[in-house]
């Protein structure tokens, strides 16, 4: 199990989606649960990224939302936190 951690920007983001599209809070926060539990699970397409965003990796929360987020050890027991960076389309997060 994955611990998350969100970051203001994520917050932010997340605030905004839901503003244009309240249908979307479910969905997103399934997605959530379900990265913390197995993030290897084929619903969320998880994959890395490139370009400017190399380094990172995002999974999909629907049909046009996707989630950016990083893996990092958490500094004092050594697991692997998720960080979540950003939250909306393709073309805002991409």
């Amino acid at each position: 199990m994955h611990e998350l951690v969100i970051s203001a920007r994520f917050q932010r983001a997340f605030r905004r989606a839901i503003g244009k599209n309240p249908a979307l809070q479910i969905p997103i926060e399934q997605t959530l649960l379900r990265m913390a539990e197995d993030l290897n699970d084929p619903q969320l397409k998880t994959h890395h990224l490139s370009g400017q965003l190399a380094g990172l990796h995002a999974s999909s929360a629907g049909y046009d939302c996707r989630n950016v987020f990083a893996k990092q050890k958490h500094p004092k027991s050594g697991k692997e936190v998720l960080l979540l960076i950003n939250i909306g389309t393709h073309g805002e997060v991409y």
